[in-house]
């Protein structure tokens, strides 16, 4: 099992090549992964999408340096991917602004270099002037706002080098309202075809995965395995719906073979 740094020609942001991942020992062991084999090229958005315990929060852990995989390989072009969970998990004594610096700090870049980056940031996800703010300040939609800034500033620390920046999100949206959801997003998708950053997108929602993912990757129920994939890059509204559908199907299909077994 390992997790290495990728210094080749940069083909991918990470790739995961037979990832086997289980919890506990003996009898009482845990297959969450099982055979993953799964990349996602440098500025790619990728969703992955399956049933509730099937993985993908596992398997971001992994990206992620979380855990490590019991068996398999995990290559990596960036040495830092940055994480973005349901809740914001801003840190509730510091401002908008300082949370973000925060991100920066961990990459050691000085003071006066961080609060002008962290305004450029929050502009980009269109808070600024709300630098200012603490947490309990700002709305669900906004905190995860900063979240999102504080996620990309540590992404681009970690691909300082010139490697590809990654951003890995668990579901980031979930917690919020529809409306608000909705909104956020669009914006993501502003902001990733702003920065090139590659995503990997963990959600339960197939609508979601089709509105913003460029590639749909579908997880069996436990032990994960992927069992399809599909590219939804650019695709028309009746198009889109399509696809929906067929995913939909797909999912189905995958819960209702793991409650027969």
């Amino acid at each position: 099992m390992t997790a290495t740094l990728e210094t080749s020609a940069m083909t991918t942001a990470v790739r995961l090549t037979g990832v086997h991942k289980s919890f506990g020992a003996g009898r009482s062991a845990v297959s969450a992964l099982e055979g993953v084999d799964l990349s996602v090229a440098p500025g790619e958005f990728v969703c992955l999408l399956g049933a509730s315990g099937c993985g993908k929060t596992t398997l971001l852990n992994l990206v992620a340096g979380l855990e490590r995989p019991t068996a398999g390989d995990i290559t990596l072009s960036t040495s830092r991917p940055a994480v973005m969970f349901q809740e914001a998990a801003l840190m509730p004594w510091l401002t908008a602004s300082r949370n973000v610096e925060l991100a920066l700090r961990f990459g050691g870049m000085r003071r006066a270099e961080r609060r002008g980056r962290a305004a450029e940031l929050l502009e980009l996800v269109r808070l600024a002037g709300l630098g200012d703010k603490r947490p309990h300040e700002l709305s669900g939609g906004m905190r995860q706002r900063v979240a999102l800034a504080r996620a990309l500033a540590s992404a681009v620390q970690g691909s300082r080098d010139g490697s590809p920046a990654l951003l890995l999100m668990d579901e980031p949206f979930s917690a919020l309202d529809a409306i608000t959801r909705d909104v956020l997003q669009g914006e993501l998708l502003r902001v990733w075809r702003a920065t090139n950053t590659a995503v990997l997108f963990v959600t339960h929602d197939v609508r979601e995965a089709v509105r913003l993912g460029q590639r749909v990757v579908l997880l069996s129920s436990r032990p994960g395995r992927v069992v399809r994939e599909w590219s939804v890059d650019g695709l028309e509204p009746a198009d889109e719906a399509v696809a929906v559908d067929e995913i939909n199907t797909s999912l189905r299909e995958v819960i209702s073979s793991h409650a027969a077994a």
